[in-house]
């Protein structure tokens, strides 16, 4: 069966992708299979999600479910960010903040620690109160939040059952206004980094290495009527459209609005829902985490590496998020600055530089991110410390390894 995921440089093995239509269908074909995986968007960049059988809940139909009582929505696991948030906002409701693609599936997006940027805002999976999901028996079941595994079963990497529905927590609506720089520094950035990841509600740095300045800069501030500078940190305010992705195929009109005051749901996000996000998929991903305290000197351990990577690269993007205490987040323990490569589709080149990149964050204890591409030599068990917490939670919920692939396997047995 030809599969690949959304970029294309994963080519997917199963013998068959289930696509049951109802949730008692999806039950017995789980109970019934000997080695399974969920199939989400499509939005990983390694072998994460490949598995000899694949399933997938897209066809299942499951409302929303609106608790304003309890300030939660309960939405099915395969339904995408974009789709959420337009509910929650025709609603009066809203999530606490988005990942730069709206089109990823709230389960997928929340097993693998997906985040946005905001130093107070944790990744996509601290909304999360509740799970639902099939066990390897086949039973359904809820984990929420109190409940002694819960910590551990929320970024859980599709390897304690297959979910079905998830519980986020939600606030009122509000609105946010983006304002784009170009031009700063980079000795600035690094110079006046702390000042820089707070200075909105969410901040994002793209650019490429080996430039003197960054491409752009970009804060998004919560709330109406927001001034906008024209000057901040040495660069200059954006009027015209702007483009995430430095070079390649993204759309000209897929980025969200700028420089107006307008919801969450159309400007937490960098993508269009309605349009092809990123590069159009005619890229590879890699994504590191570092702790804040670290940011900079991590950062300047990459700088001498710009000539080598700048040739493979749409453009790297830094953001900043708070900690958690769930197990596998990039968050647990304390907050952290995410180090991310959008890479040309060049994949022996990228593998190649890789470990080089490692290796320049190895003294900083980095964690990567799990739906995206890293050496097969990084440690990810050096940085996630509750790694074999986990490991044996999942040996527990699943002793014989229905939902294991070779992928897990390589992160188990490397703890």
């Amino acid at each position: 069966m030809a599969l690949s995921n959304w970029a294309g440089n994963v080519v997917f093995t199963p013998a068959d992708v289930l696509r049951p239509v109802d949730i008692p269908e999806a039950q017995q074909l789980i109970a019934t299979a000997s080695k399974i995986r969920p199939l989400g968007t499509r939005h990983s960049f390694n072998d994460i999600a490949d598995a000899a059988q694949l399933i997938s809940l897209s066809d299942i139909s499951s409302p929303f479910v609106l608790d304003e009582t309890a300030r939660t929505v309960t939405v099915p696991g395969a339904a995408a960010y974009g789709g959420v948030a337009a509910f929650l906002q025709e609603h009066g409701w809203a999530l606490h903040n988005l990942g730069s693609l709206p089109h990823i599936s709230v389960a997928g997006a929340t097993a693998t620690a997906t985040h946005g940027s905001g130093d107070a805002n944790g990744v996509l999976s601290t909304a999360v109160r509740g799970i639902e999901r099939i066990g390897a028996d086949g039973e359904l079941s809820w984990v929420r939040a109190g409940d002694p595994d819960f910590d551990g079963s929320v970024v859980a990497l599709g390897a304690l059952g297959v979910i079905t529905r998830m519980t986020l927590a939600i606030e009122p609506t509000y609105d946010i206004t983006q304002q784009v720089y170009t031009g700063v520094a980079w000795e600035t950035f690094l110079n006046e980094f702390d000042e820089i990841m707070s200075g909105a509600y969410s901040v994002s740095g793209l650019g490429r290495w080996s430039s003197p300045t960054l491409s752009t800069l970009w804060f998004k501030n919560r709330g109406d009527g927001v001034e906008a500078a024209a000057q901040r940190f040495g660069g200059d305010r954006v009027t015209a459209d702007v483009h995430a992705v430095i070079e390649g195929d993204a759309p000209d009109d897929n980025m969200t609005p700028l420089g107006t005051s307008g919801a969450w749901s159309s400007r937490l996000a960098h993508f269009r829902f309605d349009r092809a996000p990123s590069a159009g998929g005619n890229e590879i991903q890699s994504e590191f985490f570092v702790p804040r305290a670290h940011a900079v000197d991590a950062l300047r351990a990459i700088r001498p590496l710009g000539d080598r990577i700048d040739p493979l690269l749409h453009v790297s993007e830094f953001r900043s998020f708070a900690g958690d205490d769930l197990w596998l987040s990039g968050g647990e323990g304390g907050p952290r600055v995410a180090i991310h490569f959008t890479w040309h589709q060049r994949p022996a080149e990228v593998a190649a530089l890789l470990p080089d990149i490692e290796a320049a964050l190895a003294p900083f204890t980095p964690r990567a991110h799990w739906g995206k591409v890293y050496s097969r030599g990084f440690d990810q068990a050096a940085g996630f410390r509750r790694l074999p917490d986990f490991t044996a939670l999942a040996a527990r919920v699943d002793p014989e390894g229905k939902f294991r692939n070779a992928h897990l396997d390589r992160v188990f047995a490397a703890r």
